[in-house]
């Protein structure tokens, strides 16, 4: 909900330097209009200053305004996924939330809608401007804004726990996701390739073959030692010839 609050915020703080231009953005689509032979119907969608920008817009400043424009409709546009992902909601938060995402569509028709007190941009137009063609175009940010603002006003007064359930399941899902790709890592590896199981065959059998070899080879020295011993055990000590004694 933090997170929420500080993008509603930014966006709020671009609007109050956007609105301190609303001369200068219907200067931008009042020649941008001009150039696309467009001048009897109203300005009636984001969809339709997008193509202004695109296609008619031979100005620097008409430009940079009305990207700023697009702007914060996209950052709108973007806050309203975050929202619909915080939690599940209630009917009126829902309704709220569904309102937004109308709103800012890119094909919403917009030529209806009109900002009421306290907003003023309505006023700053001429009668012609605002009944025909900017009226919902002026009107569309600010209408948004406050539905936005009552959205988090009402999910603030839900009950904590209702907040906390959906932050768990977020938690323990991450926590599923990080098992997953411990798994993954500590899992054996696949069968070895056949050059190098091959390799390591013959190296086994050599150092089996080496071992049985010293085996037989102490073995037969142990006998050996056992042989002499038994000898001379059997006979006696060695005497020259010729001198036994019987």
């Amino acid at each position: 909900m933090n997170e929420v609050k500080e993008c509603l915020r930014n966006i709020e703080q671009t609007y109050k330097i956007f609105q301190q231009q609303q001369f200068t953005f219907i200067a931008a689509l009042e020649h941008t209009r001009e150039e696309a032979h467009d001048k009897i119907r109203p300005v009636a969608s984001i969809g339709q200053v997008q193509a202004y920008m695109d296609h008619h817009c031979n100005n620097t400043t008409d430009r940079r305004i009305l990207l700023m424009f697009l702007s914060i409709c996209s950052e709108l546009n973007k806050l309203c996924q975050k929202l619909e992902a915080l939690h599940p909601g209630t009917s009126a938060t829902n309704n709220i939330l569904e309102k937004c995402k109308l709103l800012v569509s890119p094909s919403n028709d917009l030529s209806t809608i009109r900002a009421k007190y306290p907003h003023d941009v309505v006023n700053h137009l001429s009668c012609d401007e605002a009944k025909n063609h900017y009226g919902g175009v002026v009107s569309l940010i600010p209408i948004v804004l406050d539905c936005m603002k009552a959205w988090v006003a009402h999910s603030e007064k839900l009950p904590r726990n209702f907040l906390q359930n959906v932050s768990d399941g977020s938690a323990d899902s991450q926590k599923r996701t990080q098992q997953d790709v411990s798994a993954k890592a500590s899992a054996p590896l696949g069968p070895r390739p056949a050059s190098l199981t091959t390799a390591t065959q013959t190296l086994v059998s050599y150092k089996d073959y080496s071992r049985e070899q010293n085996n037989k080879h102490g073995k037969k020295k142990h006998l050996n030692g056992t042989g002499r011993n038994t000898w001379k055990y059997l006979n006696g000590p060695w005497k020259p010839p010729g001198k036994h004694s019987f």
